[in-house]
């Protein structure tokens, strides 16, 4: 184990529990305005997460269910952009309207690592407008040192491109940063890119395969909400109830 010195975070699952209440909504809303003959309910869209990159998902569930209406070839790239678009609107007037809060303890981790002088960043496959929406609305006051987002990689994860270009903005050894993603594919872009993971699962991924991440937990957790340890690869018993950077620093060190 290493000393921390940077933190990483994915955004959808992790920042905000966005995924079943918020980009599969706006989705939805966006297929029915358009006229197509889709409506991802909660077991499609955890199938889907298995794709990284929301327009990548359109794609993928053009090609084996369809939308409804034929589609021409050449039309198909233009579609989809225009989707993801009003989709995107979509998600940031939810968010506009406090409709989806932060996860317990993520801005209490966030603001601890800011006044410890630790670079902190953003690695997301979500549209670069809904990551700065999520910046603006919920962590105006949290000194990223970058946002990465979107198609600002030409793989995503479980690729691990993204975090290898925040490794390299930083200057960070991997072994010296840790990661907070929820998913498998997120744990595994991460652990491939050689640094330390912590899982926090949500509704969605709560029974994935997260085994290669250094912990999981139900949340990060606050004093008064507590958070559960799910499984741990570090040597120690002596959770604290919820998850301070404190006990990662002396788990990790």
């Amino acid at each position: 184990m290493s000393e921390i010195k940077a933190l990483f975070f994915d955004q959808d699952g992790v920042i905000v529990d966005t995924e079943r209440d918020g980009h599969r909504v706006a989705f939805n809303h966006a297929f029915a305005e358009a006229g197509y003959s889709v409506e991802w309910d909660e077991e499609t869209y955890h199938s889907l997460l298995q794709v990284g990159g929301g327009k990548e998902r359109m794609r993928h569930h053009l090609a084996t269910a369809g939308f409804g209406i034929d589609i021409p070839a050449e039309d198909v790239d233009q579609v989809i952009h225009k989707l993801h678009k009003r989709k995107t609107d979509i998600f940031i007037e939810m968010l506009e309207k406090g409709a989806l809060p932060l996860r317990p303890g993520v801005k209490r981790m966030m603001k601890d690592a800011a006044s410890a002088g630790l670079p902190i960043g953003i690695c997301t496959t979500s549209n670069e407008r809904a990551a700065e929406a999520i910046r603006a609305q919920l962590l105006p006051e949290i000194p990223f040192a970058f946002i990465l987002a979107g198609d600002v990689v030409s793989r995503k994860k479980p690729d691990p491109e993204i975090y290898l270009m925040a490794l390299q903005k930083t200057g960070v050894k991997a072994e010296n940063t840790v990661v907070f993603e929820d998913s498998n594919i997120g744990a595994r872009a991460a652990k491939a890119a050689g640094c330390q993971v912590v899982a926090t699962v949500n509704g969605y991924t709560r029974d994935e395969d997260l085994s290669m991440a250094d912990l999981s937990v139900s949340s990060l957790g606050e004093p008064g909400i507590p958070s559960k340890l799910l499984t741990s690869q570090i040597p120690g018993d002596d959770w604290p109830g919820h998850l301070t950077l404190d006990w990662l620093r002396q788990r990790f060190s």
